[in-house]
């Protein structure tokens, strides 16, 4: 398999714009594509003042910003991406639109193009099984934010590939990452051990053991995490935890897994987190609006 030069990323909300944004600064061609233009102008703000910002801090010369610039390609047709060496896909964390969007770009992009997805949870096989290539798909599951965190999660499915699996290590090593490989099971690595530890802060929040800020604490200075578990949910975004949570219980059929009953409150009245304003914290923004749970 040639060495991927065109990379289409489909969503282009925080994952989607940092993947696009990533890969063209290492020298990729890139499609970004949305279906909603007003996203997709919000992405091409945000991806040239994050360059722009590499560009004051010495980290990016004003020529590789530029070029970088030069190199991102912004659509709302899925058939721009025809030419895609290879499609990753960072759009809502549900199976069923997932699907309908491999199935989609099944038939436009050319038959040598790996078709990757950005998924934290959902089974890469089953996307796998829309398309004719199952051994062209494959999970690359960026950290957030995909720019300045290093690891990239490799998932193999039932059906993928070697020639697809080394092609896809290679590619993320291109862009700088370190590769973890997990196989297709609920969850694979990182979510498998990170969500079912969020979930046991929202129910040491929830049964009163503690406060939030001092959950938070515990793990920050008792277990040199950066971060604490209910600070990041936030970060993550409740509703995206949730669909994890729920994906881990259905997948691997143990109670544990069960969403905490305060998560599921919190995500039913619109808490979401950072991206809204408010979740486990009030963040205070003046613009900050409930979302209501039958937007998500």
């Amino acid at each position: 398999m040639a060495e991927s030069k065109t990379i289409g990323v489909v969503g282009s909300g925080q994952m989607g714009s940092g993947i696009a944004q990533l890969a063209a600064v290492h020298g990729f061609d890139v499609w970004l594509l949305d279906t909603d233009p007003s996203a997709l102008s919000r992405a091409r703000k945000s991806i040239t003042n994050n360059i722009n910002r590499l560009i004051s801090k010495g980290q990016l010369s004003q020529a590789g910003g530029h070029d970088a610039l030069g190199r991102l390609n912004y659509t709302t047709d899925l058939e721009e991406l025809h030419m895609a060496d290879v499609v990753i896909e960072a759009i809502v964390e549900s199976e069923d639109v997932k699907k309908k969007l491999f199935l989609a770009l099944d038939k436009i992009v050319k038959s040598s193009a790996i078709l990757a997805s950005n998924t934290s949870s959902i089974s890469i096989t089953r996307l796998a099984s829309t398309t004719s290539r199952p051994g062209q798909v494959i999970g690359m599951h960026f950290m957030n934010p995909p720019p300045i965190m290093k690891l990239v999660e490799i998932v193999r499915g039932a059906g993928t590939s070697d020639e697809t699996f080394y092609a896809t290590k290679s590619l993320a090593e291109r862009l700088g990452k370190t590769v973890i490989c997990s196989q297709d099971f609920s969850g694979f690595i990182v979510n498998r051990i990170l969500m079912p530890m969020i979930n046991e802060a929202f129910h040491t929040l929830y049964t009163g053991v503690a406060t939030k800020e001092d959950i938070d604490t515990g793990m920050k200075l008792g277990t040199n995490h950066p971060m604490g578990p209910l600070e990041l949910a936030d970060f993550i975004g409740l509703d995206v935890c949730l669909s994890i949570m729920k994906v881990l219980h259905a997948g691997l059929g143990d109670s544990k897994y069960a969403p905490c009953p305060l998560l599921v409150q919190y995500v039913d009245a619109g808490r979401l987190g950072r991206k809204c304003g408010i979740g486990v914290y009030d963040y205070g923004r003046a613009s900050a609006q409930v979302i209501p749970s039958s937007r998500l």
